[in-house]
């Protein structure tokens, strides 16, 4: 038996919504009119689609200024472009599954694993392997990164949710939006820190290496993490439960390492001459996405996944 071609599926047509604003409009700002009409929509997708020119007025006039407030008898044409195809292979890699429901899936990511494609990485993704387990998250989310709307380094493990649906795809961005969600981190570090405290910085690309990121006096976005002292550990080393309110690229690395306690196994931040000292080498950096509690991003439902730490930490806990 030979692999036949698969058949070109037919191409998606945009999808044009019209909207007439009718009595008082309470919103200063058309964006917020809009995202409050259609719940699927964040602002910041509203927004991204109207610099496109697809959100137009009633005389078919493309509409670029959105802090203006809408009035009474407007009428707003949002054209939504189909999904961008992907051309992703899938494929069959393990999942440790937490959860799973007709819009939602938890998974345990392991180190090593990353979590979408890019360059040096065009295969043996996360990515890759949720459309071989979930074939229709294809095109969730409009972009090339279905159903993704968090990530994890790639020698970070731990708890990641994915969205299965467009709508649960806008719920769980809102959510991480918003800060709605908890996220709890667990850390082997070197030094001590402090016993507990908080770090509310703004982080972004460091300017004198653009591998890393930094905290910054000028620029950057705002990032903000929460740690408490778990215990101390033979060697100078400690157990660090982090818990971040946003989600920075390399937010609580560079944090703990600001302090003078980076992470265990941290090539980029951290200090590999103790590493090397250590009775046993870290494979990796040690840290792990342990909990993730967050509202159900269509039901509503209070959900918590939790994920024990794997075997790297053992020697540590």
């Amino acid at each position: 038996m030979t692999d036949a071609p698969l058949a070109t599926p037919p191409e998606e047509e945009p999808e044009t919504l019209t909207l007439t604003v009718e009595g008082g409009a309470p919103d200063r700002r058309l964006d917020q009119w809009l995202a409050r009409r259609l719940p699927e929509l964040t602002r910041s997708r509203i927004q991204a689609l109207a610099k496109q020119g697809r959100l137009t007025d009633g005389e078919g006039r493309p509409i670029g200024k959105l802090s203006a407030p809408p009035r009474p008898g407007d009428t707003f044409a949002l054209t939504l472009p189909p999904a961008e195809p992907t051309d992703l292979i899938p494929e069959p890699i393990p999942l440790t599954i937490l959860y799973e429901d007709a819009h939602l899936l938890a998974i345990d990511k392991p180190a090593g694993l990353v979590v979408h494609p890019a360059a040096g990485h065009s295969h043996g993704t996360l990515v890759n392997a949720l459309l071989w387990h979930c074939p229709d998250l294809k095109g969730i989310g409009g972009e090339r990164r279905p159903g993704i709307v968090h990530r994890l380094d790639r020698d970070t493990s731990g708890v990641m949710v994915v969205a299965k649906t467009d709508l649960a795809f806008q719920g769980l961005a809102r959510a991480f939006a918003m800060h709605t969600l908890e996220k709890d981190y667990l850390a082997i570090v070197h030094g001590t820190p402090p016993p507990a405290g908080t770090l509310d910085t703004a982080i972004g690309r460091s300017p004198a290496n653009r591998q890393k990121m930094a905290i910054l006096r000028t620029g950057g976005r705002r990032a903000i993490t929460h740690w408490q002292l778990l215990a101390t550990l033979p060697g100078g080393l400690c157990r660090v439960a982090c818990r971040i309110e946003t989600g920075r690229t390399h937010q609580i690395r560079v944090h703990l390492a600001s302090l003078g306690t980076p992470i265990v196994g941290d090539a980029l931040y951290g200090k590999p001459a103790l590493d090397r000292r250590l009775p046993i080498p870290p494979v990796r950096q040690l840290l792990h996405a342990r909990r993730l509690a967050l509202a159900h991003p269509v039901t509503g439902e209070p959900l918590l996944f939790e994920a024990p730490p794997p075997s790297e930490f053992a020697p540590y806990l």
